[in-house]
């Protein structure tokens, strides 16, 4: 796909030049985003011009556009207005403007042989629309895009749901961009109620899950829709993939703690595609280890529950990375989110890996001070000395939930919320300098604290 010298991605509608009417098809077929692509006959900033370029358009093209034009074609014409709204009666209108058009069919609004479009594109600002359009545009529908599988796969409807399951649209985008497809084995070590094992599944995908918390895994965690009191005993992630006719691609989901990696290193993934917990809608926990037996354990036979302990962020990603250049084929692809303050938001602050190649990078704003970043990596060595190559700024391997919690109550909490959070940020930056805290509740150096203790003796 080519776009223009001075092509705006800012702009709802976008003119890109492709080989053929097929390569239309297979791009939309995988588009979440798309409305839809048509083939553009003419286009101007200018009414009078628009109607003079169109008309030449048809005339220069006579002999290849007669088809569409026969009899027995019927044909319908959508008028698409952007920042500017149009009454039903000054549509009609804009239609009778195209009445050169030698379109002999009757007119079929619902199911037409040929469908037009008419675009006025009215800028960008609702506060400020110009006196005229920027551009008029005009052609002939090829494709829609794929926008029917986010209504279809909607969380509305679901069965199995639980307090973090991704967006639909979010969920698609990221199989899209694992280059999930027929036949391809698909992996999310943070599988929480299995959103991304449906969205993979959605394009023929196997797809294999796992995650530390049972209760999840197995649909027995408390409901999260509000009139919902007790979970159905039918409820789980097999039950969403079966939901939606993807259950044949379903092989299994596990209970495993990701810190202690549990596959063979024959396996081999197309792609590993999560959204990792990093602390703030859901604790981050890994398996305690523990290297003594206390005394008073229960004996042998008895239930034993394993504690578990914080799973740090610098050491989650670590883990996610090295397990993606280990188990990843090479050409595989990592998609993950990278959770991030918007202070930080550069290329140096995200996670790094000598097998793995950042191929697309976008952020999902989340608040003024805070967003999230969707990395996709593609797997590009397979060296034994370089699995284990990960690096990460200083900057975010400090504890990220901390430093966020800080940054929103400095920024968005009540007054009382932002006096202490600045408190905390003078006594932490107090610490670090080897100040003590004084009788009197002042911080001082040592010697100081030392020295008043002396004058006042």
């Amino acid at each position: 796909m080519n776009t223009a010298v001075n092509h705006k991605p800012e702009n709802p509608f976008w003119i890109v030049e492709l080989p053929d009417d097929e390569a239309a098809r297979k791009l939309a077929s995988r588009s979440m985003s798309l409305r839809c692509i048509f083939e553009l006959w003419t286009h101007s900033n200018f009414h009078s011009t628009f109607h003079d370029q169109l008309k030449g358009f048809i005339k220069t093209n006579q002999a290849t556009l007669s088809p569409v034009f026969e009899k027995d074609r019927s044909f319908k014409i959508t008028v698409e207005t952007f920042n500017k709204h149009f009454s039903q009666t000054e549509k009609v209108a804009k239609i009778e403007t195209l009445n050169y058009l030698p379109a002999q069919g009757p007119v079929n609004l619902k199911t037409p042989d040929v469908h037009f479009w008419y675009i006025e594109f009215w800028g960008l600002d609702p506060m400020d629309v110009p006196g005229q359009p920027l551009d008029v545009l005009f052609g002939k529908w090829v494709v829609d895009g794929r926008r029917d599988m986010i209504n279809e796969i909607s969380l509305k409807k679901r069965k199995f749901i639980g307090n973090t399951s991704m967006d639909p649209q979010l969920s698609l985008l990221m199989a899209n961009q694992g280059l999930a497809k027929e036949g391809d084995l698909v992996y999310d070590p943070f599988v929480g109620s299995g959103s991304l094992l449906v969205a993979a599944a959605k394009f023929g995908a196997y797809v294999l899950g796992a995650d530390i918390d049972y209760m999840t895994v197995h649909g027995k965690s408390k409901p999260t829709r509000v009139n919902q009191k007790v979970r159905d005993a039918d409820e789980s992630i097999y039950a969403n993939l079966k939901q939606y006719g993807c259950e044949r691609y379903f092989l299994d989901v596990l209970v495993s703690d990701f810190s202690r990696s549990i596959w063979k290193d024959s396996i081999q993934f197309d792609s590993i595609i999560t959204d990792p917990p990093y602390g703030i809608r859901e604790s981050t926990e890994r398996i305690e280890f523990k290297t003594q037996k206390r005394a008073t354990c229960l004996n042998e036979d008895s239930v034993h529950y394993p504690s578990t302990s914080p799973y740090q962020f610098d050491q989650l990603y670590r883990d996610l990375m090295n397990v993606s250049a280990r188990y990843l084929k090479l050409g595989g692809r990592l998609v993950c989110w990278f959770p991030i303050l918007r202070k930080d938001s550069t290329l140096d602050m995200l996670p790094r890996h000598k097998c793995l190649q950042l191929v697309a990078n976008s952020e999902q704003p989340l608040t003024v001070y805070s967003a999230r970043r969707l990395l996709t990596y593609e797997k590009v060595s397979d060296r034994e000395e370089d699995m284990d190559s990960y690096e990460l700024s200083q900057v975010m391997i400090d504890n990220f939930r901390q430093r966020y919690m800080k940054t929103v109550l400095q920024n968005s909490g009540t007054r009382k919320e932002r006096r202490l959070a600045l408190r905390n940020v003078g006594r932490d930056e107090a610490l670090k300098r080897g100040k003590l805290l004084g009788i009197d509740g002042k911080w001082k150096f040592p010697k100081e604290e030392e020295g008043d203790k002396t004058t006042e003796q």
